[in-house]
Order: structure tokens, then C-alpha cells, then sequence
């Protein structure tokens, strides 16, 4: 069998030996006015709170208007206040990373009263002007060790626009070469919420790539809602996962829900469910958003036209703990257990191939066929974790081309992947790995065949399509009925999934097949499922886009894929540490450097649940050391084991 497993990426801020773990802060004294509305004792009080529930550092804001009221002049009362914000963060014994650019905030723009609408990006002298603020502020406070990165902006996109990638590379180059020449070492990011092309499909011009080589750490903002739960509960790890391409520490710069939207036990849920389950994603820092809610504050603008954003602190109004901070101290409890810097993750056996459609630059790509990509990959990743199956999210090469050395490579609902690519897998295959592929329309009219090479050859079945056309699934429910064994399916047992989607997208793959087995069968005796044995290894195909038929459904998880997902992971060998028998609860494994293993298990049931649970070469403890071989997890719940 061809390799074994390989690593996937988990690594730390430069410097700072443990994670970050914090909230984004404006004092309710003023919110973002609060410069302007300074309290010296409220400040202290805050950050008190946070630090007293294992909190160590914030996000703070430049609140641009005020810091820079002329375009060569800084507002000394500002500063004043921001040095003694420092010297309260030094008191309370936690840092902070202080934001630059800060015209957007919490649902409204504010521009410099001098900014006369340039463009933020190519108007010369307005850049030279950023970057000479940039540089004083720097050079202010670079010194005081209290200061622990620095962040050039906040969700810049929504504030200076969308632009060609080279123009925002060189915006950012040219603000941090200001940070860097006024003698700061701390780590430096863009804090533009990294909402570009490689996770959403949806080219800004914030490129991630682009951007990596220039700064220290990549930092999602995550507030994405979805239909399913699950989805919901995965979504910002998802987002981590793809945010890795930038080869940096992953730093889930702000995440939150405001009590508007959920009970606060809802809140409490959403919290448990982002820290743990982004923790398995490899992500080394959290900042809240935020750290109080602004109640006194509803006259005053974003709150008077957006109320909902006055509370999703952390704190009340009176500054007295939300469900939010319990779990964040909770969660901070886990990572000094576990000593959370020395931490990286277990290896994967298995890949999910992210096709490279999504994020090159290729002739004619469609916005809708990226969408698809990012869609059907989320929910891939929601199966995988109802299987227990650990995957790296592995993204296919530019013009092809996939990292080899895994067991088990899932295509899912695939529309598009380069020719050199198919090649590869027959390959892989013929070296002893199990390779499966699903088939998808995809939802643009446009060139709507499999974008497929040498399917035959790979799969043994010629694809029996007509041309311009795609065939509907008409049944509401689609159900396979496995003809042989495939894992640890068997002959006669099925699988369901409920069929949904576009016109163009909900539409199965007819084929004849020639030197490959049928695996199963749809209900109408057509085959679903056809497998190929290259010497050591299989090559799987699905005729039905069973992961976008479930992208397209709401509260569908956990649905059937993960029990394929299982029988796949089963036949290629993959090694899962930890085995349990629920869908509906997720586990993997952290590796700490002096050789010590943790479990972390994340329940999607609502309600408390024990789960029987094994590991293939140790046994479960709790963190205090005493023997746990049921698993207890309250609804939505997370609990860590030590593996000995």
C-alpha cells in the first residue's frame, strides 16, 4: 500500500511559544470613540475580567478619524490615551496587536475627514500618507511590551474596495515596509478578514497567496451562516483549513455571535464548537469579537442603525461574564493542560483534493463553478468528521498535479480537474492507493460535462452521456443498494441521500461500464457505484454528486457519504487512532512534541450522550489521569482525553 500518512499543517506566531487566546476590544465607555472618551479605571476593570478567565492578549483599533484628523498630523490626546491602554494590558499581563487602518467598524465606514474620496490603494500621495501613519505609530509604541503583532487594517475589503491583486500586494507591501523601517519586529498580518479567492472563490484582490510571503500569520474573520448545523459548527475550521495555503499560523482573528441572533446557551454552543473544532483545524490563535456588549451605546452610530451589533460581547454591559467567556476560559484551561504551544497534529492518511479551479487563474472561470467547489468540499469535510476519518485538505496543483504519499484521495462532486491530474491518480491507484471520485454538472450552463480525462481507463466505465445535455435525478431520494463489497459496506446494504440542487447541478452520470466491477446500483438498477483494481489499489467512481446533493440540503447532517466515506477509508487501510461507532460525534488526535497524545472529542447532539471509545494502541484517561473508555459530552459538548 503506498504510503502511510503525512502531516498536516499546525504551527505558532513567531515568538510567542503559546497561542494567542483574546478578544477584540473597544471599552464600552465609547466603542470606537472610546479614545475620545477615555476611562483609565474602566479600561483596567475590562481587561481584569478577561484575564481573570485566562484571556491574554486583545485586538485593539486605531480609530483612524480620530488618531489622524490631518493628513500629516497625529492626535496627541490619542496617543496618550493608547500608551496608557499599553500600560494597562502590562498591569493585567497580557499584550495586545494594535490595528492601523481602521474605517470600518461593526456596520459603517469613516473616512479621515481629509480623505476627499481617493482611492485607497493607487492614489500616491493618500498611500504615502498611510504609510507615514503607519510608521509614527509604529515607532510610538513599537517598543512597549505590551504590543504583541500588529494588523494593518480591519475587514479593509468592505472599507477601501476590491482591486487587481498586484495593486493590493503592493498596498500591503508598502505599510508594512513602514512598520518594519520605524524598527518593529512583532508579527505583522493585513486583517483584511481573509476573504479572498482560495476560500470563498471570489477574487477581491486579497490573495492569500499573494499576501503570505509579506506577513507572519493568515487571519480569518468567520461569521458565515449556513442551513445545516453541522456545516455551521465545521464552517470556521473549514476556512482554516483552507487558509493553510499560505504556509503561516492560522489565527482566527475574529469569530463571535451577538445575542440577537441566539439564546445564550446558543451562544455558548457556537463558541464551544469554533474553538475545539478550529483547534483540530490547526489553528494556534482566537480572538473574540468582542470583549463587552455596548447597551450605553445605542445613540451612538454603527449601534443606532445596527442594535444587533451592540452585543456580542463576551461581557455585559456591566462587565460581568457571558456564557462566551466561561467557554473561552474553559477552552483556556485545555490548551495550558495540554501545554497548547508544544501541540501539532496527527497525521492524515487520507486527502481531500481541493480541485485548482477554485483559486487559479485560469481562461473563463466561472464565479458559480468556484462557489460549487467551495461548497462541495465543506460538506466532503463534514462526512469525513462524521467518519472519524482525519483528512488533509490537499489543493490540487496549478495546471495539475497532487501531493502524494496518502492512502485514500477523495474527489467529491467534481466538475473540473486538470488532465495531468486524472493521469496522477491512475497512478496512485497502480501504486497501492484507493482513489474515489464522484461525478458533478456543476451549476453553470455553460460547458457542462465532466471536465474528465481517461475516465475509462481509470474507472473501467466509458462515460454514456449526450452531448449538451445533463440527466436529472428524479427521485427525491436517491438510494444506492451495494451489488459487492466495498469495505466495510456489504452486498445489499444501502445508502440515501435525499437528492437537491439546480436544474444544471442535480444530474447523475450515465456510464457503461467495461473492465470495472459494479460496487452498487441506483433504483433503477443503473450503476452508482464502479470500482477498478490497478495492482495494490482501487480506483472508485461515483455516478451520483452525492456530496453536492447534500450541499444543496439543509439540516442534512450527518448524512450517508460519511458511511461510504468509512467503507473507502476501510479498504485503503487509513489508520484512525481513536474508533467510536456515533456520526454524530467527532474526535482526533493532537501530538505534543515530548510525545504526550490527546484526544479531543466534539458532540453534535443536542442532548448529553456516553460514547464507547477505543484507541488502536493506548488507552483513554481524563486530564487528571483517571481511566475514561465512555466518553461523557454534554449537548454540543467538547471534552479533551489523554491517549497513554
Amino acid at each position: 500500500m503506498t504510503g502511510a500518512a503525512l502531516a498536516r499543517p499546525m504551527s505558532f506566531l513567531p515568538g510567542a511559544g503559546q497561542p494567542w487566546l483574546g478578544a477584540n476590544f473597544w471599552s464600552r465607555s465609547g466603542g470606537p470613540r472610546m479614545w475620545t472618551h477615555y476611562d483609565p479605571a474602566l479600561v483596567r476593570r475590562e481587561l481584569r475580567v478577561l484575564a481573570e478567565h485566562g484571556l491574554t492578549m486583545t485586538r485593539s483599533f486605531f480609530y483612524w478619524p480620530d488618531f489622524q484628523p490631518e493628513p500629516d498630523r497625529l492626535d496627541e490626546a490619542c496617543l496618550a490615551h493608547f500608551a496608557d491602554f499599553l500600560d494597562a494590558h502590562r498591569e493585567a499581563g497580557m499584550t495586545t496587536v494594535p490595528t492601523f487602518i481602521v474605517g470600518h467598524m461593526s456596520g459603517e465606514n469613516w473616512d479621515p475627514v481629509w480623505r476627499a474620496g481617493r482611492d485607497l490603494y493607487r492614489d500616491v500621495w493618500f498611500v504615502a500618507r498611510q504609510a507615514w501613519y503607519v510608521r509614527e505609530l509604529t515607532a510610538r509604541f513599537h517598543r512597549h511590551p505590551a504590543v504583541a503583532g500588529w494588523l494593518l487594517s480591519n475587514e479593509v475589503p468592505i472599507y477601501g474596495g476590491e482591486a487587481p491583486h498586484e495593486v493590493i500586494a503592493a498596498w500591503a507591501q508598502i505599510l508594512i515596509d513602514a512598520i518594519r523601517a520605524a524598527g518593529a519586529t512583532q508579527p505583522v498580518s493585513v486583517g483584511d478578514g481573509a476573504w479572498g479567492v482560495e476560500t470563498t472563490g471570489h477574487d477581491s484582490g486579497y490573495r492569500i497567496r499573494d499576501l503570505a510571503p509579506l506577513v507572519q500569520f493568515i487571519g480569518p474573520h468567520v461569521y458565515r451562516m449556513e442551513t445545516d448545523p453541522i456545516r455551521q459548527h465545521l464552517k470556521a475550521a473549514f476556512i482554516a483549513e483552507l487558509c493553510h495555503v499560505g504556509q503561516r499560523p492560522v489565527v482566527l482573528e475574529e469569530f463571535g455571535v451577538t445575542d440577537a441572533y441566539v439564546s445564550a446557551e446558543g451562544a455558548a454552543t457556537y463558541y464551544r464548537q469554533q474553538l475545539y473544532n478550529t483547534l483540530l483545524a490547526g489553528v494556534t490563535g482566537w480572538i473574540a469579537w468582542n470583549n463587552t456588549d455596548f447597551d450605553d451605546l445605542a445613540h451612538q452610530r454603527p449601534y443606532s442603525h445596527h442594535p444587533f451589533e451592540m452585543h456580542f460581547g463576551i461581557t455585559d454591559s456591566t462587565g460581568a461574564p457571558k456564557p462566551a467567556l466561561r467557554e473561552l476560559a474553559r477552552f483556556a484551561a485545555d490548551l495550558e493542560a495540554m501545554d497548547a504551544g508544544g501541540l501539532h497534529r496527527a497525521p492524515a492518511g487520507a486527502a481531500l483534493v481541493v480541485p485548482s479551479h477554485l483559486a487559479e487563474d485560469y481562461p473563463f472561470t466561472q464565479q458559480a463553478e468556484r462557489t460549487v467547489i467551495v461548497d462541495v468540499s465543506e460538506q466532503a469535510y463534514a462526512a469525513a468528521h462524521a467518519a472519524h476519518l482525519p483528512v488533509a485538505i490537499e489543493r490540487e496543483h496549478a495546471d495539475g498535479g497532487v501531493r502524494e504519499g496518502y492512502r485514500l484521495y477523495l474527489v467529491p462532486s467534481v466538475k473540473q480537474l486538470c488532465g495531468p491530474t486524472w493521469r496522477q491518480l491512475r497512478s496512485l491507484a497502480a501504486s497501492g492507493a484507493v482513489v474515489y471520485a464522484s461525478y458533478c454538472a456543476g451549476e453553470a450552463p455553460e460547458q457542462r460535462g465532466p471536465w474528465w480525462t481517461d475516465t475509462a481507463e481509470l474507472f473501467g466505465a466509458r462515460i454514456d452521456s449526450a452531448y449538451g445535455l445533463v440527466e436529472p435525478i428524479e427521485d427525491e431520494v436517491v438510494e444506492l443498494t451495494m451489488t459487492a463489497a466495498l469495505g466495510t459496506l456489504q452486498p445489499g446494504d444501502r445508502l440515501r441521500v435525499r437528492a437537491a440542487g439546480t436544474p444544471d447541478g442535480r444530474a447523475y452520470l450515465p456510464v457503461v461500464v467495461t473492465d470495472g466491477q459494479v460496487l452498487a446500483v441506483d433504483a433503477q438498477g443503473r450503476p452508482a457505484l464502479v470500482g477498478r483494481r490497478h495492482g495494490a489499489g482501487w480506483a472508485v467512481l461515483g455516478t451520483y454528486p452525492l456530496e453536492y446533493l447534500a450541499a444543496r440540503r439543509g439540516r442534512v447532517n450527518p448524512e450517508e457519504t460519511w458511511r461510504l466515506y468509512d467503507a473507502l477509508a476501510a479498504l485503503a487501510g487509513v489508520r484512525r487512532p481513536v474508533a467510536l461507532d456515533d456520526p454524530a460525534v467527532f474526535v482526533d488526535v493532537l501530538e505534543h512534541a515530548d510525545g504526550r497524545r490527546f484526544a479531543v472529542f466534539v458532540s453534535q447532539h443536542p442532548q448529553p450522550v456516553q460514547v464507547p471509545a477505543t484507541c488502536a494502541d493506548g488507552a483513554l484517561v481524563g486530564l487528571d489521569g483517571v481511566p475514561s473508555p465512555v466518553v461523557a459530552l454534554a449537548g454540543y459538548g467538547a471534552t479533551v482525553r489523554a491517549i497513554r
